[in-house]
């Protein structure tokens, strides 16, 4: 269990000469003779996919930067048994970083992954607020693991990814620490950390500025051929900024989700802090409504938005497997917008959802709406 410098294989940190095969080499050589550490020195590397083997650790020293190739060509799609790529979020299914059924792998130290986004955004298509068009060609992510056991991503700062920044499918045994992740919110869909199918999962002590959800807690079915479940999942001690949802948890057309819980954390500068949301326009073809969500619980939190501090919602027509079981309890909120929204529909009543002490402040005419719920708790719950 060795290092391997990747300046031995012949890479150059000069910004401009093409990394994708050194670092490649250093990491399957790595895997071959039995794991250890590939260790990324100071400068800047350019690179396309790389592909993370099993029982690896690809370290970025201080001064490092790994970016992202500027050139669609570069990247490699995800493909694997099991998985049906081509219905993709986004129609996207490459990514800078990929790992595929690999064990004990990691990602470490103080460098910086750039996503290079904005190159595969068309500058000319800005609207008045400098928002730009979504590309019509796919966009690269910066990681994707599916099917990975034993990782450990921790320290790094993750920067201008095109599409969302870290997506984890089916992943078990998953530690994320102290990652900072900033994207451009000149570009679109770009979030934090998607959870996908996943179990027994941890996030804690990061620090993130995105455009769309820091955060996604999923189960997207139509992707995988067995019954997508994420469980286990326990997101803490974070600072999220966004322009979009600090939070997000299930779309309609998804699997089972439970046993998650988010606690002590800062959700500032977003138009909705947390949001189940199941809109008629998230369904997959042919599904009327898959998801099966319960056994939540948001804790110690201090949220500000433009929007709804708090929305679990279904449209009318969609008849989920269950949305129930939900706590909030000791959350601070200044609302400029919308209210606390716990809105079901006749197909799906909500159920046995908890709110304790919550504090609220808003300059909205309504300040809760419930609507479509049985079993609602509320307990010292401060309204101005």
């Amino acid at each position: 269990m060795g290092n391997y410098e990747i300046k031995e294989f012949g890479a150059r940190g000069d910004g401009y000469t093409p990394a994708t095969s050194s670092i490649q080499k250093a990491i399957d050589i790595c895997s071959e003779k039995g794991g250890g550490r590939v260790v990324c020195g100071s400068g800047i590397f350019r690179t396309g996919s790389l592909v993370l083997k099993s029982n690896v650790e690809l370290t970025l020293e201080p001064g490092c930067r790994v970016v992202g190739s500027e050139d669609l060509k570069d990247y490699l799609d995800l493909e694997t048994a099991g998985f049906y790529g081509g219905k993709s979020p986004e129609k996207s299914r490459n990514a800078l970083l990929l790992a595929v059924e690999a064990e004990n792998i990691a990602l470490t130290g103080q460098g910086e992954i750039n996503g290079s986004g904005m190159a595969f955004y068309d500058l000319k298509t800005a609207d008045e607020n400098g928002k730009l068009a979504k590309p019509p060609t796919p966009r690269p992510r910066i990681i994707m693991f599916y099917r990975c056991r034993n990782v450990l991503i921790k320290d790094l700062t993750f920067r201008d990814a095109a599409c969302w920044t870290i997506w984890l499918m089916r992943c078990e045994n998953v530690h994320i620490q102290r990652l900072k992740i900033f994207s451009n919110r000149r570009m679109r869909n770009i979030d934090g950390i998607d959870i996908d199918a996943c179990r027994q999962i941890t996030v804690s002590d990061c620090l993130m500025d995105t455009e769309d959800d820091c955060i996604a807690v999923r189960s997207i079915q139509q992707l995988y051929d067995s019954p997508a479940i994420c469980e286990d999942v326990a997101i803490t001690n974070c600072i999220f900024r966004t322009q979009c949802n600090g939070i997000r948890v299930g779309c309609p057309g998804d699997g089972e989700i439970r046993n998650c819980v988010f606690s002590n954390l800062i959700i500032s500068d977003s138009t909705n802090g947390l949001l189940i949301q199941n809109p008629e326009y998230y369904l997959p073809p042919g599904n009327s409504g898959s998801a099966d969500i319960h056994d939540l619980v948001f804790a110690n939190l201090v949220i500000s938005c433009r929007k709804h501090p708090l929305a679990v919602t279904v449209d009318p027509g969609i008849k989920l497997k269950r949305l129930a079981d939900i706590t909030f309890q000791n959350i601070k909120v200044v609302s400029s917008g919308g209210p606390i929204l716990l809105q079901g529909s006749p197909e799906t009543v909500l159920r046995n959802i908890s709110l304790h002490h919550i504090e609220m402040k808003t300059c909205s005419d309504q300040s809760l709406i419930c609507r479509w719920c049985e079993n609602i708790t509320w307990h010292d719950c401060r309204l101005k």
